[in-house]
């Protein structure tokens, strides 16, 4: 029965929550852009046993108690019959299910503090700061199987027309993607955050309050392996930015986060260059993809994080509803 479990986690169509009838392309070139919810490679699978503790003996019972943990929580509306969802929060908590479970409750605790930025957020809605391309995900994924989430916060950022808060929900929206796909469910990821040309104007932008939601957010809410946070080609300045992050910063994410300045020999220690584009002395071959390549691609999953949102905190996902009547009448 344990076995079975491990298969169906595998599966494209049992990953979602929605009833998209196919998963979205995008072409370019020679190379195709889609979210990679086939089986895992056998490299991964060894990582999800070795690392993760993803046997059979393991997997069954601790979706099913998992399962009963939530059944009983009837502050909670979550998709129980949904294996691959469940096996989402466990990978990253190891197959243990009591942790697993204090994951989901932290994820849609946070979601609950945070309404204003999660209420109704869908792609199709951030046009805004995908057109800015100022974030995207490399096509490819690094020497460990982790995919690349790149942040320029600097030059290209024109915080006038692109607020945080559009950053966050950007970022939000590229990590829940990331969250179907058993690969980076099983390897993670690994964020580069370019801060070339950051100005004292953008600097100013940051607060402490923004600064503990994303530390609550990495630390307590995502259910992914964050593995590496990567700060290139920042300036002086940037140490009044990461001053309003060090309190909140535990001791596992601090070691995590790793200054490289221009020296590209440090970065290369971490990520080899065969993984990185030339402008970060990479010599990958796969195109950059654009901001709007990503939204054309996210946008067409609509439907599947609309199915996200339909659960969380009970009283929230009620107190939502009640809202969206009062605002037809």
């Amino acid at each position: 029965m344990a076995h079975e479990y491990v298969e169906a986690t595998c599966s494209a169509k049992t990953a979602l929550l929605s009833d998209i009838d196919e998963l979205p392309v995008v072409h370019l070139g020679d190379f195709t852009l889609t979210l990679e919810l086939n089986e895992m490679s056998d490299r991964t699978k060894e990582v999800a046993r070795d690392e993760l503790r993803e046997t059979a003996e393991n997997v069954g019972p601790a979706v099913d108690r998992l399962r009963e943990l939530l059944a009983e929580d009837k502050d909670l509306v979550v998709p129980l019959d949904n294996d691959a969802w469940l096996v989402r929060f466990l990978r990253p908590c190891k197959y243990y299910p009591e942790s697993a479970y204090e994951q989901i409750k932290n994820y849609y605790s946070f979601k609950e503090k945070h309404s204003a930025v999660y209420r109704d957020l869908l792609p199709s809605k951030e046009r805004n700061v995908f057109e800015s391309n100022i974030l995207t995900v490399c096509p490819n994924r690094d020497q460990l199987g982790r995919r690349i989430l790149v942040l320029e916060l600097g030059k290209k950022w024109n915080h006038k027309k692109v607020t945080l808060d559009e950053v966050f929900k950007g970022c939000v929206l590229f990590l829940e993607a990331a969250m179907l796909e058993p690969e980076t469910q099983v390897c993670g990821a690994v964020v580069i955050f370019d801060m070339e040309g950051l100005s004292m104007q953008q600097v100013w932008q940051f607060t402490p309050p923004f600064a503990k939601r994303i530390v609550d957010w990495l630390q307590d809410s995502v259910p992914l392996r964050v593995k590496n946070i990567h700060i290139i080609n920042q300036p002086y300045i940037f140490n009044m930015v990461f001053a309003l992050f060090k309190p909140f910063l535990r001791e596992k994410l601090r070691n995590r986060i790793i200054f490289h300045g221009n020296d590209r020999d440090s970065l290369h220690s971490y990520m080899s260059p065969k993984c990185l584009p030339d402008v970060y002395g990479g010599s990958v071959a796969m195109p950059r993809i654009s901001g709007m390549q990503w939204f054309e691609l996210l946008n067409k999953c609509d439907k599947e994080y609309k199915a996200i949102n339909t659960y969380g905190m009970k009283k929230s996902l009620e107190s939502a509803d009640d809202s969206k009547k009062g605002k037809k009448k």
